[in-house]
């Protein structure tokens, strides 16, 4: 039976997870700014590059995931029958592909980094399943990301994406482990609940010269991370997938507050990015 366009092509946003891309690009922006580089041809090459092996990893997970969706996941694009596996396979390594083919005119620390990024994707796609250690993993994916953004904006990578790079780390890998509870009975455990508070703590630490701007994106950011695990603490029936979908948008926020003297635009920019995540979560799932 023929699938109609329509799903066909919602199937492709979902796969992609489209709705986690605004935090691709705040990682991006947040690194660029970090880096003391201006917004122009090479920042935005660099976010299409960025979103394309954002989608294409995700299209693999997917790909590699289709035996674990079909008995916990149905309702994924595979397995309720919207798009074949050998078309996600396809999909996965154009996306993939161009990807690094946008990051190759930014020369070979970015390259370099970039051929790392994307093997730390396929990696963890790979693997991921049972392994213990897997959301470090993933988080090490945001880390390479930055990285890649980085070396793109300035030859030399300065101390300040490098601390931010570790910060996503740690926050990504809290939400990961939290979000290894959602589906196929693997029961979540709450210590990563910790890393969660590293964005805080080294915003503390490095609180010499930031504008009341940057402490009102302190304030929002640990605001959004409580109100996001109030499904958890109120042990509600799917909490653990809207609290990791709200921890997800609160990536944009981290980035936001990674900034020491965010200007107005700037800011506005970070926040239309996390109302934007979150509207585009309304439709497609992030997880």
């Amino acid at each position: 039976m023929a699938v109609p366009l329509i799903k066909k092509l919602r199937a492709l946003l979902v796969l992609g997870r489209i709705s986690n891309l605004p935090t691709v690009w705040s990682n991006c922006l947040a690194v660029w700014l970090l880096q003391g580089s201006p917004v122009g041809d090479d920042f935005f090459r660099i976010i299409t590059a960025a979103s394309a092996c954002y989608i294409g990893g995700m299209y693999l997970n997917d790909a590699c995931d289709v035996d674990f969706d079909r008995q916990y996941r149905p309702e994924r694009p595979i397995p309720a029958g919207h798009i074949t596996l050998r078309s996600v396979w396809i999909w996965a390594g154009l996306w993939l592909l161009l990807g690094l083919l946008l990051i190759l005119p930014s020369g070979i620390k970015a390259t370099g980094l970039g051929l790392g990024l994307v093997a730390a994707v396929v990696v963890y796609d790979a693997f991921h399943k049972g392994f213990r250690l897997a959301p470090w993993l993933m988080a090490s994916c945001r880390l390479l990301l930055c990285l890649v953004a980085a070396a793109a904006a300035q030859p030399v990578i300065s101390p300040a994406v490098w601390v931010h790079g570790l910060v996503l780390l740690a926050y990504v890998a809290g939400l990961s482990f939290l979000a290894r509870g959602e589906s196929g009975g693997v029961k979540s455990r709450r210590w990563p609940l910790l890393l969660l508070i590293v964005p805080l703590v080294v915003c503390l630490i490095q609180s010499a010269g930031r504008s009341a701007l940057a402490w009102v994106a302190v304030a929002l950011q640990v605001g959004w991370t409580v109100w996001a695990l109030r499904p958890l603490r109120q042990q509600q029936a799917g909490g653990i997938g809207r609290t990791v979908g709200a921890l997800l948008a609160g990536i944009v926020l981290v980035d936001w507050a990674a900034l020491p003297a965010p200007l107005n635009e700037t800011s506005l920019a970070f926040v239309g990015l996390f109302l934007l995540a979150r509207f585009w979560q309304r439709t497609v799932p992030a997880t």
